[in-house]
């Protein structure tokens, strides 16, 4: 007897529960609703469990199908430049201060001017949490090449983040892991 499909999915994504939300976050930030964002592509992903190969890398598939529903989302909607007051609002709730809510901002500003691979490696490395080898396998790269990614996001923030005094400047690039509270 097999078990149910809602346990055995349940089980497989519950290690990557934190992960996929931080990168969900961190994507769709100012640009679409997360929870949106999370159903759609969680819903998808139970529907087709069953044609997952590799259960144990769920993480790696959760990761892209999320990128590309966001891709094809902001495709559809390229005008929508201002913040998500719904996350905002999030934040908020937390007990975020204002100064946070701010450097949150500057910080996401400078994120979306990163060309996407170098974006999306420091998201889920710096954010997500994920080690380089897990960001490697999620990108299809080595894990040299993730590192590198990495390395070249951080240099892109930090002159992107030039015209900043260096204390704010290096508060903003400290703060990043913990963009999401």
């Amino acid at each position: 007897m097999s078990a149910d499909p809602r346990t055995e999915f349940m089980q497989a994504y519950g290690p990557c529960h934190e992960p996929f939300t931080r990168y969900c976050t961190a994507l769709a930030y100012g640009r679409m609703d997360v929870q949106d964002l999370m159903q759609e592509v969680l819903l998808s992903a139970f529907q087709q469990f069953d044609r997952i190969r590799r259960k144990d890398q769920l993480l790696h598939y959760l990761v892209r199908a999320a990128r590309n529903r966001a891709v094809n989302h902001w495709r559809r909607n390229r005008r929508q430049a201002d913040l998500c007051e719904g996350h905002l609002a999030r934040l908020k709730d937390r007990g975020a201060p204002a100064d946070l809510l701010a450097d949150v901002g500057i910080l996401y500003g400078a994120l979306d001017k990163l060309p996407a691979p170098l974006r999306e490696a420091l998201v889920l490395f710096e954010v997500s949490g994920l080690p380089l080898a897990e960001v490697a396998a999620i990108q299809g790269i080595t894990p040299n090449a993730a590192k590198t990614r990495v390395s070249r996001a951080r240099a892109g923030l930090r002159e992107l983040l030039a015209d900043r005094p260096v204390p704010v400047r290096n508060a903003l690039l400290n703060s990043l892991a913990s963009l999401l509270l």
